[in-house]
C-alpha cells in the first residue's frame, strides 16, 4: 500500500465537470482552438512523444512517418494535425501541404486500410486540415492569392508534383485568373452565411474575358467585369500512401465552379465539395462600384452597367427558370444581395432558377425604362436560345421593387392607345417626325404583354403613385435630374413640327418621380390598364407600425396605392419601403418561387 501511494502521483478517479468543458476537450483541435485534438494528443502519448514534440517537432514528425506505406489511420490523422500545428508556428508552407497530403490519405484509405466509421469526428477535422492545408500551402508570397499552376512543391519528406489541365480555367467565355481564399473572410452586411461543408479549398475566382465565339461574346455582354465566381480547388492524389513512403507525391488539380458542381467522386464515394457562396458574394460587393451608381443612376441619364441593363452573375443555364430582379428609384442590383443570398442557397430553388438583374437610370421616364427592359429581355432570350428550345425561358418571373414593380407591370400590360391618347389629341400616324423619333414613340407609348413572362411579384409598388412624388420634393428633383438629350431634343422637334399635337403642359419630358405623382397622367393611365390574362401576380405590401393596414404607408407608398385586386396572393409585411431584405418579404418570395418550380421538384 505504501509503495502504491508513492508511485501514483494522481489517484485514479473522476471529477464532475460541466458538459461544455468535457465536450470542449473532445472537440478541441489545432484549427478551432490552437490545441491538438484528443485523438492526436492520444497518439503522441501512446508513442511517448508528447513532450518531445514541443521541443523537436520536425524530428517527431519524421519519426512518426517512418512506417511509410503502412501508416495506420490513427498515425495519418495525427501526422496531418501535427504538420498543420507546426506549419502555423513555423510558417513553412511545405508543412501545410504535408497536412493536406496526410489528411487525404486518412480520408481516402487504400483497399487494405481499416474502414473508417462514418460518424468518426476525425473525418470532418481531416477534411478541414486538407482544405486549409491546400489553401495555405498553395498561397503565394503576398498571402492574398492561391497559386493554381503546374509545378513541383516541396514537402518535408519529398516533393508534391502538381498538374492542371489549362481548360480547367475556362468558365463561360472567361478565364479564371486569380484565386482568392474566402474561408478566412468574416462576412458583414448579410444576415446568414451559407456554406457547404465538404472537401476542397473554397476560393473566389476573378475573371478575364477570353477567346472569341458566341459564349465569349455573350459573357462580355451580360456578365459584369467585376464578377467573382465561387470555385473549389481539389487535388486528387494518386497512390497517396505510396507517395508518402517514397517522397514522390503526384496530384492532379481539379477546379469546380459552384454553379457547375457541388460534389466530387473520391475513392468511390460521392463527396460534397466545400462551398462558400455567401463569402464570395460579400467579397464581390466589397467596395464594388455598383454602390456608387445608385444616386448617379437617378440623377444622370448615362448608362451605368451594360448597353441594355440586363446583368447575369453566371452564364445562361439551360433548364432553369429566369428570375429577373428589378430595383427601384435611386437604387441598384446590390440591394437584392440579402434576398439573393437566401434564395440562391435554397435547396429547392438552387438548381431550378437563375437570377438575372435589370439595372436602369431611375430618373428617366418610366415608359422609357420599360422599353429598355422589354428590349433587353427579348434580346437576352434570343442570345441564349436562338432556336427557342428551352421551355424554362418561357416561364420567366419578374420581381420588381417600387418603381421596378411599375416596369414589371408594363411587361404584362396591354396598353392599347391609352398612353398615347393621354398625351396627344392627334394619332401618332398623323404626326410629322423623324423615323427615329417615330420608332421611339411607338416603342415607348404602346405596350403588349411579353409572352414569356408568366409570373410577376410586386414589392412595395406604387400602382397609384407615391405621395412623396409631389410638392417641394418634386420641384427639387425636377431641377436635379438630367434626362436623355435625344429624348428631350426629339420632343422639342415634334412640338416644332406639330405645334397643336401636344398640350402645353406635356411638351416637356417628365422624370420618373413626376410619373409617380398620383395626379400624373402616366400613373393614372397605367393603373387603369389591365394585366394580361394567364399571368400570375402577387403583391408584397410594406406598412409601418401595427394595426389596420387601411391608410397605412411604408413611408413612401400607401397601402391603397400598393394594393391590387385580383392578385393570386397579397402579403403584408411590417416594414419600411426598402423591404427587399426583410425576412418576411424574402420568405414570401421563396414561397412564390417554389410554387413556380413545383412541377420540377420530381426531376
Amino acid at each position: 500500500m505504501l509503495l502504491c501511494v508513492s508511485a501514483c502521483a494522481t489517484p485514479v478517479g473522476v471529477t464532475r465537470a460541466s458538459i461544455q468543458s468535457v465536450y470542449g476537450e473532445h472537440t478541441s483541435s489545432v484549427v478551432s482552438t490552437g490545441q491538438l485534438s484528443a485523438a492526436t494528443a492520444q497518439e503522441l502519448r501512446r508513442q511517448g512523444l508528447a513532450k518531445r514534440f514541443d521541443k523537436e517537432p520536425e524530428a517527431v514528425l519524421s519519426e512518426l512517418q517512418a512506417a511509410g506505406s503502412n501508416l495506420s489511420p490513427d498515425r495519418l490523422f495525427a501526422l496531418a494535425e501535427l504538420s498543420f500545428a507546426f506549419a502555423r508556428k513555423s510558417q513553412k508552407s511545405e508543412y501545410y501541404l504535408a497536412a493536406a497530403v496526410y489528411a487525404y490519405a486518412f480520408l481516402v484509405p487504400t483497399d487494405n486500410a481499416v474502414a473508417l466509421r462514418p460518424i468518426d469526428p476525425r473525418n470532418r477535422l481531416a477534411a478541414d486540415l486538407y482544405n486549409l492545408g491546400l489553401t495555405l500551402g498553395l498561397t503565394g508570397a503576398d498571402a492574398d492569392e492561391v497559386i493554381i499552376e503546374t509545378g513541383t512543391r516541396q514537402l518535408p519528406f519529398g516533393s508534391l508534383e502538381l498538374a492542371v489541365d489549362p481548360n480547367q480555367f475556362l468558365w463561360g467565355g472567361f478565364r479564371m485568373n486569380r484565386f482568392v481564399p474566402v474561408a478566412q473572410f468574416e462576412v458583414r452586411g448579410l444576415r446568414n452565411r451559407y456554406r457547404q461543408a465538404g472537401i476542397g479549398a473554397p476560393l473566389a475566382a476573378e475573371l478575364t474575358p477570353t477567346g472569341e465565339g458566341k459564349s465569349a461574346e455573350l459573357a462580355r455582354k451580360r456578365i459584369p467585369p467585376g464578377i467573382r465566381v465561387p470555385v473549389t480547388v481539389f487535388v486528387r492524389i494518386k497512390d497517396v500512401q505510396q507517395g508518402i513512403a517514397t517522397g514522390a507525391v503526384h496530384g492532379q488539380i481539379e477546379l469546380y465552379p459552384a454553379d457547375e458542381a457541388t460534389f466530387v467522386e473520391v475513392g468511390g464515394w460521392k463527396v460534397p465539395l466545400e462551398l462558400e457562396p455567401t463569402a464570395t458574394l460579400a467579397y464581390m460587393l466589397e467596395g464594388a462600384p455598383i454602390w456608387n451608381t445608385e444616386i448617379g443612376g437617378f440623377l444622370s441619364a448615362r448608362r451605368l452597367l451594360f448597353r441594355d441593363g440586363l446583368v447575369m452573375l453566371h452564364p445562361y443555364q439551360p433548364g432553369r427558370i429566369p428570375v429577373v430582379l428589378i430595383h427601384g428609384t435611386a437604387s441598384s442590383p446590390a440591394r437584392w444581395a440579402e434576398m439573393l443570398n437566401e434564395l440562391q442557397n435554397d435547396q429547392v430553388l438552387r438548381d431550378r432558377v437563375q437570377f438575372w438583374f435589370f439595372s436602369y437610370n431611375t430618373g428617366n421616364p418610366i415608359l422609357l425604362s420599360a422599353k429598355q427592359l422589354r428590349e433587353s429581355l427579348r434580346s437576352a432570350l434570343h442570345d441564349v436560345d436562338p432556336a427557342n428550345r428551352d421551355p424554362s425561358l418561357h416561364r420567366m418571373v419578374l420581381i420588381g421593387h417600387s418603381q421596378g414593380g411599375l416596369l414589371a407591370r408594363l411587361m404584362v400590360t396591354d396598353s392599347g392607345d391609352r398612353f398615347w391618347d393621354s398625351v396627344s389629341r392627334v394619332p401618332l400616324a398623323d404626326l410629322q417626325m423623324t423615323p427615329e423619333m417615330r420608332d421611339l414613340a411607338e416603342t415607348t407609348m404602346f405596350f403588349t404583354p411579353v409572352p414569356f413572362v408568366t409570373r410577376v411579384v410586386f414589392i412595395a409598388t406604387p400602382h397609384r403613385g407615391s405621395f412623396r412624388a409631389a410638392g417641394f420634393t418634386l420641384d427639387v428633383i425636377r431641377r436635379l435630374v438630367t434626362l436623355p438629350l435625344t429624348v428631350v431634343r426629339g420632343i422639342g422637334d415634334v412640338v416644332q413640327q406639330n405645334p397643336d399635337a401636344l398640350p402645353a403642359a406635356l411638351r416637356t419630358v417628365p422624370t420618373a418621380v413626376e410619373n409617380m405623382n398620383p395626379r400624373h397622367r402616366f400613373i393614372r393611365t397605367l393603373s387603369a390598364s389591365p394585366i394580361a390574362e394567364g399571368v400570375t401576380t402577387h403583391s408584397i405590401i410594406a406598412v409601418l407600425g401595427e394595426g389596420p393596414v387601411s391608410s397605412s404607408t411604408d413611408g413612401v407608398v400607401t397601402y391603397e396605392s400598393a394594393h391590387l385586386d385580383g392578385v393570386a396572393s397579397e402579403m403584408i409585411v411590417r416594414s419600411g419601403h426598402s423591404t427587399q431584405a426583410t425576412p418576411d418579404t424574402i420568405e414570401e418570395v421563396r414561397r412564390i418561387l417554389r410554387e413556380q418550380v413545383k412541377d420540377k421538384l420530381s426531376d
